[in-house]
């Protein structure tokens, strides 16, 4: 999956979102987690350097070429096990059951078929496994924003952009596929401004029940 454009873009913007304070989110998002992670849509890796030691393995999985490269690199100086290999997100490389916890950091937005990866990570999760996602959401109201949001998904955004979305309800998506959510905080990102159409973010945790698939 070659997004060679969109790659060069999105290794300068991801600096650039880490220095206005998409890190502090990203050390957020991970805090805690221990044992076995999937990380779906892995980019450039730059989450790599915010897991904790309890984490005893990070399975990196990303499709763009470019991105998986600078990935690589990274994992070689992260302070945990990871490693990166090609791979979608709805059809992830990776036995039932296998992880405990995966992660998702601006990455369902873009996925082709939000369901199908949805459904692809509770697959590969334990019974009681986390899902742990950083994602740029569907404006919580509706109003001019949410107008916005639809304008830019039917025009040049998703194209441009590596196949984002910016009106998808996420949040919604991850409770339809069966995990309860835990814990959620939205925000405005950029937290200063200006506003666009992918301002709106959400960072939580959910939960697949202890029952494992229903």
């Amino acid at each position: 999956m070659r997004h060679p454009i969109f790659a060069r873009v999105y290794e300068k913007l991801s600096v650039q979102m880490d220095r206005a304070g998409a890190a502090e989110h990203r050390r957020t998002l991970v805090a805690g987690l221990h044992g076995r992670v999937i990380e779906v849509g892995a980019g450039n890796g730059l989450m790599f350097a915010h897991y904790p030691a309890t984490v005893t393995e990070v399975l990196a999985v990303e499709p763009e070429p470019r991105l998986r490269a600078t990935a690589e690199a990274a994992a070689r100086s992260a302070p945990v096990p990871i490693r990166v290999i090609d791979g979608v997100a709805d059809a992830l490389p990776a036995g039932d059951g296998e992880f405990d916890a995966a992660v998702t950091a601006f990455v369902l937005c873009t996925v082709p078929d939000q369901p199908a990866a949805l459904a692809e990570i509770r697959r590969a999760l334990r019974p009681g496994g986390q899902l742990r996602f950083l994602e740029h959401v569907r404006a919580e109201r509706p109003g001019a924003l949410r107008r916005a949001q639809k304008i830019a998904d039917a025009t040049l955004w998703p194209l441009l952009l590596g196949g984002c979305h910016t009106s998808r309800d996420t949040v919604a998506a991850i409770t339809a596929a069966g995990f309860t959510l835990d814990h959620l905080d939205r925000f405005p990102f950029p937290p200063n401004g200006p506003t666009s159409p992918a301002s709106p973010h959400s960072r939580g945790v959910a939960t697949l029940p202890s029952g494992g698939l229903r």
